[in-house]
């Protein structure tokens, strides 16, 4: 029997912690000397927890010239010189969740303070901008080489006020100061690399700054965050044999298992598949598949700018956008895509070259469970432990025998029995229409057990209230409120609602489903 003597960096993320305790690593130090390549001034946007972190660190120990931290990596096979440069290097991941402006300056203010004992501090710097000024300036005057600049997360103090308009200005001036000399130390930069999750204005967030370089969509960075299928068969097989030996499956289950569940991700038109790395080392790490990724819930900001731009959450399977509509700055927004797709909630799933459009899905499981858990209070006034324990289970076995009578009197039964009834009457008297509300309420029920379901799906005869499709049977469900189930399954029939499916080899099932909207549940159907 294997014994698991591997060591998985799980919330580590200094590159010479990983390489000196001998943590397992995925080498992508020939993607990141290349990127450096690219520009002197590089931006890339990639998901919370996808690596960039580790990244920026990889980055710093190069520029550091610590050429003995990567004897034996790729990079060694590209770079020649190793020269060592003086590096700044700030996590702005620590200044979130300021009370004020004010106190937002000052938390950076400290970051500076950090180098102030290498460089020297001038009393007249009294700013943030004014003091990396100085810094830039004082470390090439005193090493006599160019200064390598690293800013991780340079977006994070602002996300959580990004739905605030009344005072996202107010920090976004901060932010603008602070990164404003970038452009005027030019001559004593050697390079800057900025993260982050979104994609500020650089007009408003970097003021001058019009020469950073975005490198989040070129297909040759897809794979610089996150482990590929290739990775994930070589540097990571051992990892895998010894989950499968232990969960008593074959290597290749074993892979398919983790695939539906952290792989999907694509972050250009011809990029590779991508594993989420968090999740998947967190899997392999606990021999145990589970959703890593919203082990604190889905993000405030998130939910908030979702309810602010009143997004339709029932169409994130099949969302078509140009480069410019996904790859928009955060402030510049008319819909949710752009902050869905840079925070991962979103994927390219396909790209048509005569038109340029994207087509952008959910990634995979353990996305589609996670954040549904996280909408479910804020959409339906529903929680998630309660659609999981008990109703889910019954639900998902009743589909599986193919029983959409038992499935829907375990639905009544369950929305009956809500205990949070005031939350979801609240949310059914906010909702537009009465229809509207029932149809993400199932929606997000079938995402959270995982079932495939689309709303308002077009067709010839019209629109498709919701269809959902199971490995053996597509069932087809026309809700009605102010009207009958008959009414319902006649709207299907004459509309030809199923014909799209009659074709596909599966079972074709037909309902009408009423809903009672003074006891918040199903009190009707008819299944042909």
């Amino acid at each position: 029997m294997m014994t698991n003597e591997r060591k998985y960096p799980i919330g580590v993320q200094t590159f010479s912690e990983i390489i000196k305790g001998d943590y397992v690593y995925v080498d992508k130090t020939d993607l990141a000397w290349k990127m450096t390549k690219v520009s002197k001034y590089v931006f890339l946007s990639r998901p919370r927890r996808f690596g960039k972190s580790l990244l920026s660190s990889t980055l710093h120990s190069f520029f550091a010239g610590r050429k003995e931290l990567f004897e034996g990596l790729k990079v060694i096979q590209l770079e020649q010189e190793w020269t060592e440069y003086p590096v700044l290097h700030f996590d702005m991941s620590t200044a979130k969740g300021q009370e004020s402006p004010n106190a937002l300056q000052n938390k950076i203010l400290l970051q500076l303070k950090k180098y102030a004992g290498l460089y020297g501090k001038d009393d007249d710097e009294l700013t943030p901008g004014g003091m990396l000024e100085g810094l830039i300036k004082r470390a090439y005057a005193k090493t006599h080489r160019q200064v390598a600049v690293i800013i991780d997360e340079y977006d994070a103090p602002l996300l959580e006020v990004l739905h605030m308009d009344e005072v996202l200005p107010e920090y976004r001036r901060v932010m603008q100061e602070f990164y404003q000399p970038l452009k005027a130390c030019d001559p004593y930069i050697k390079f800057c690399f900025m993260t982050g999750i979104t994609r500020l204005s650089q007009m408003n967030i970097f003021s001058a700054l019009n020469n950073l370089k975005n490198i989040s969509l070129l297909p040759q960075f897809s794979a610089l965050c996150g482990i590929t299928e290739e990775e994930l068969s070589t540097t990571l097989l051992p990892d895998i044999e010894m989950m499968a030996e232990e969960r008593g499956c074959t290597v290749e289950e074993m892979k398919e298992k983790l695939k539906a569940h952290y792989d999907g991700y694509h972050f250009s038109e011809i990029s590779p598949d991508i594993y989420n790395p968090f999740s998947l080392l967190s899997a392999l790490s606990d021999r145990k598949i589970g959703n890593y990724w919203f082990e604190t819930g889905t993000p405030t900001f998130l939910i908030q700018m979702m309810r602010k731009f009143n997004y339709n959450i029932t169409l994130m399977d099949e969302v078509e956008s140009t480069e410019y509509a996904i790859n928009r700055p955060t402030e510049a927004m008319t819909t949710m895509v752009p902050l869905l797709y840079q925070s991962g909630y979103l994927t390219i799933k396909d790209y048509e070259n005569e038109s340029s459009i994207y087509t952008l899905t959910i990634p995979n499981r353990e996305v589609r469970v996670g954040y549904t858990d996280g909408l479910l209070p804020s959409y339906a006034g529903l929680q998630g432990e309660d659609v999981q324990i008990g109703f889910a289970l019954k639900f998902w076995r009743a589909l599986k025998k193919n029983d959409l009578e038992q499935a829907l009197q375990e639905m009544k039964t369950f929305l009956a029995a809500i205990p949070y009834v005031e939350g979801f009457k609240k949310k059914l008297e906010e909702a537009a229409t009465a229809e509207g509300f029932y149809e993400y309420t199932l929606w997000l029920i079938f995402n959270m057990l995982n079932v495939y379901a689309r709303t308002q799906v077009k067709c010839a005869g019209g629109r498709t209230d919701m269809v959902v499709w199971m490995p053996d049977a597509i069932y087809v469900l026309e809700l009605k409120v102010n009207g009958t189930a008959k009414e319902a399954l006649n709207q299907i029939n004459t509309k030809g609602y199923a014909i799209p499916y009659a074709t596909d080899g599966r079972r074709v099932v037909k309902a009408g489903i009423r809903f009672n909207i003074d006891s918040r549940t199903i009190d009707e159907w008819i299944i042909e």
